[in-house]
This record gives structure tokens, sequence and C-alpha cells, in this order.
């Protein structure tokens, strides 16, 4: 990435990228309820993954509004 953007645009692609993780993060949370009783190991897998973008989300939250965000999960 060469271009330079100014702050309106930094802005959006990062309210860009807080939804994309937010809506991977609600399909893989509920990809491993759907497979909590056919196979635990995916089920574990997919929680997994939904806590990674819930990780990625939270950041985004916090860049976007600093302070703003408790420690608590949800």
């Amino acid at each position: 990435m060469t271009d330079v953007v100014d702050s309106d645009e930094l802005l959006r692609r990062i309210q860009r990228a807080r939804s994309w993780a937010g809506r991977e993060e609600q399909a893989w949370k509920a990809r491993s309820e759907e497979l909590k009783t056919a196979d635990p190991d995916s089920s574990r897998d997919a929680e997994l993954r939904g806590h990674t973008y819930e990780a990625v989300r939270r950041t985004l939250d916090e860049i976007v509004s600093p302070g703003v965000h408790d420690n608590t999960h949800g």
C-alpha cells in the first residue's frame, strides 16, 4: 500500500474492517453452535475462530472510539 490516504478514508477503511470482523465473528459462533452435538472438535475450532474475530472487532472498536469500551466480554 503506497497510496497516501486522509484520516476520513482511513476511518472508513477501519469501519469496513470492523463490520467485516463482526460478521465473521457471528458466522463462526453460529457455526460452532450448529456443530456442538454433531462434531464437537469442529465446534471448538469454529468457536476459537469466532473469538479471534471478536478480538479483531474489539481492537478496531477501540481504535474508532478510544476508552469507550469496558473490559468485559460481549
